[in-house]
C-alpha cells in the first residue's frame, strides 16, 4: 500500500477517534463520522487493489494542479531532467507532467521525464562504471537542481533522489556514497542547466506546449546553436 494511502487511513482513524471524543459536546451524531470514516477507509482499500494505490495520487496530483505555482514548479523540475539528458546524451522516451498524463501513458508515478535506461541493463566495462553512474545521477538530480536555482527550495526529488541509490547499487557500489553522489550530481545539473539557459528557458515553453520529443530537441538545438 503507497504511503499516501496509509497516511489517509491514520487521517480517517485520528478524527473517528477526535470525533468520538468531541461529538457530544457539540452535540453531532455518532453516525455522521462513523460513515465518513467508513468512506475513507473503503475508497482506500478500492484504490490500493484496484489501482494500485494510484488513485490517491491521482486524486491529489488534481487538487495540487488547480496551483499555477505548483504545475510551474513540476514543469520546470521535468526540464531539467529533460535538458541533463540531451546534453549527456542519455536518449529520452517521453515525459507526462502531470499524475493523469502519466496514467493515461500507462507509467507509474506522478509524471515525469522517462529516460533510456537500457544502457543500465547492459554489461558495462568496469572502467565505465563510473561515467555511467555519474551521468544518471546528474540526470537524476536535475529536477532538484532546477528548482533551487529557480525558487531556492526544492519541494519533490525524493524519487529522484532514490534512483542514485538505485544506481548505485546496481554498479555493486556502497550506499553510503550516495548522499555523496547526490550532491556532486545536483553541483553538475546545475552547472548545465546555467550554461544552457536560454536552451533551458526554451524546452520549458516548449514542454509548456506538450511538443512532441523531436520537437523539445529542436528547441534545445536551436537556442544551443545560437551560443
Amino acid at each position: 500500500m503507497q504511503q499516501v494511502s496509509l497516511n489517509l487511513i491514520a487521517i480517517a482513524i485520528f478524527l473517528m477517534t477526535v470525533s468520538v471524543l468531541l461529538g457530544p459536546l457539540v452535540h453531532l451524531s455518532p453516525a455522521i463520522p462513523a460513515a465518513a470514516t467508513l468512506a475513507v477507509l473503503g475508497l482506500a482499500t478500492i484504490d490500493t487493489l484496484g489501482l494500485g494505490g494510484r488513485g490517491v495520487t491521482l486524486l491529489l496530483d488534481s487538487v495540487a494542479r488547480l496551483s499555477g505555482k505548483y504545475r510551474d514548479r513540476v514543469l520546470h523540475h521535468e526540464a531539467g531532467h529533460f535538458l541533463t539528458a540531451y546534453f549527456l546524451g542519455i536518449p529520452i522516451k517521453s515525459y507526462t507532467l502531470n499524475a493523469w498524463e502519466s496514467f493515461r501513458a500507462g507509467n507509474p508515478g506522478v509524471g515525469g521525464v522517462v529516460v533510456d535506461t537500457e544502457q543500465l541493463r547492459k554489461s558495462v566495462p568496469p572502467q565505465e562504471i563510473r561515467l555511467f553512474v555519474d551521468r544518471f545521477s546528474t540526470v537524476w538530480m536535475a529536477g532538484i537542481a532546477a528548482e533551487e536555482l529557480l525558487y531556492e527550495t526544492v519541494e519533490g526529488g525524493e524519487d529522484d533522489r532514490k534512483k542514485v541509490t538505485d544506481t548505485l547499487l546496481f554498479f555493486g557500489q556502497e550506499r553510503s556514497q550516495s548522499q555523496l553522489k547526490q550532491q556532486w550530481g545536483k553541483l553538475q545539473a546545475k552547472a548545465l542547466i546555467e550554461k544552457h539557459r536560454e536552451a533551458y528557458d526554451a524546452l520549458v515553453e516548449a514542454m509548456r506546449k506538450r511538443a512532441d520529443i523531436a520537437d523539445c530537441y529542436q528547441a534545445i538545438q536551436e537556442r544551443a546553436a545560437e551560443n
